[in-house]
């Protein structure tokens, strides 16, 4: 009797099983297709969800002030997202990208030529023959040094070309983003809810509620506290750069942005920079810009306290690794995205950690 049925059962559990694999094997071949699909937009969409959950807080405020018109607050916010992204594209684009295409030429033909220091340095009182004297022979030094690894620069002149036209991609690739998290207002408050009954599913209902309340709260605290700060850094650099008047002063201050994020301090940029200003300029400009310089490369010591939530202090090594892993994996918006996502997870992980241990002291006493 047993041995008669036996084999049906068999039978049928070997084409269960089959029809379960085929099944999930369906789903996960669909699911690599649908990632191959978004895989371009995941970096875009990430950074736009980061920019619509920073500036919720002043969504609500200004559609109050505009008498619950919460669609002409999302118009406003979206008409400054473009400006702030737009204006300075516009401003600094065009020098920057026939910089690089410039200089990407010369390294790529080896024609690249170190202009000579401003005679007027000679004129200075005490010092100024000898430094007139030691800039001419570092400009002549640095001219053979271009000439001498020609091939290599040849290279490097390549990318750099291909470089000028990644500059205005990324910038219509940050202008998209601001525009997906401006649309994204208008549902802000379903899509809390839902990413708590998410939240929830994974993990008990209250934690979960707190998970993304914490989550939250980082993302508001590390744009305003770090990115912001490299943000106003950036400009203020910019400022000093085309008001001085330096070549490709949208490059320069583009590499500041990337120092303050990774936490650098954009003097190790501004200082060269000032003391080359020194060859080419009057003494009196010059310090004005050093000044200057110094004053912008500072400024984080007062404006990360100010903008820096309270109880969310990430530290800096995770920013940094954050950040320049998110540049590695995602491009420039990496370099956003990717501090935001290490911050988050560094914060849930320090809050599970401190549950744990809540909840084992009672025990052990």
């Amino acid at each position: 009797m047993n041995d008669s049925v036996s084999p049906k059962v068999d039978k049928g559990f070997v084409t269960n099983a089959i029809a379960s694999f085929l099944q999930i094997g369906a789903i996960l071949l669909l699911g690599y297709w649908c990632f191959l699909i978004a895989a371009p937009f995941i970096p875009v969409v990430v950074w736009a969800i980061v920019i619509s959950v920073a500036i919720y807080p002043l969504h609500v405020s200004l559609t109050a002030k505009l008498g619950g018109r919460s669609k002409l607050s999302s118009t406003i916010l979206a008409l400054i997202g473009a400006a702030i992204v737009i204006v300075p594209m516009w401003v600094m684009g065009e020098s920057t990208v026939t910089a690089l295409k410039t200089v990407g030429a010369q390294l790529e033909t080896g024609t690249a030529v170190v202009p000579p220091p401003n005679p007027s340095v000679a004129e200075w009182p005490v010092i100024g023959e000898q430094m007139h004297g030691i800039w001419s022979e570092a400009a002549e030094d640095l001219e053979g040094t271009l000439n001498r690894f020609e091939p290599q620069l040849k290279s490097m002149g390549e990318r750099l070309i291909g470089l000028a036209g990644q500059t205005v991609v990324t910038a219509l690739l940050f202008l998209v983003s601001i525009l997906i998290a401006v649309a994204m207002l208008s549902s802000a408050d379903s899509s809390q809810a839902t990413a708590k009954t998410i939240a929830g599913k994974l993990a008990s209902q209250p934690q979960g509620d707190e998970l993304v309340d914490l989550s939250i709260a980082t993302i508001r605290s590390v744009v305003k506290g770090v990115l912001g700060v490299a943000v106003l850094q950036a400009i203020l650099s910019a400022v000093g750069l085309v008001a001085i008047g330096v070549p490709a002063a949208g490059i320069w201050a583009g590499i500041v942005l990337v120092l303050a994020i990774v936490q650098l301090p954009p003097v190790l940029i501004l200082l060269p920079i000032a003391i080359w200003v020194y060859s080419t300029a009057d003494a009196v400009p010059a310090t004005i810009f050093l000044v200057y310089s110094l004053i912008v490369s500072g400024s984080d010591a007062f404006l990360k306290p100010m903008l820096l939530g309270r109880g969310l202090e990430t530290p800096m090594l995770v920013i940094l690794i954050g950040a320049i892993g998110g540049a590695m994996t995602m491009g420039i918006i990496g370099l956003f995205v990717g501090a935001v996502i290490l911050s988050i997870g560094y914060q849930i992980l320090r809050a599970w950690m401190t549950s744990e241990e809540a909840d084992a002291a009672p025990e052990e006493a």
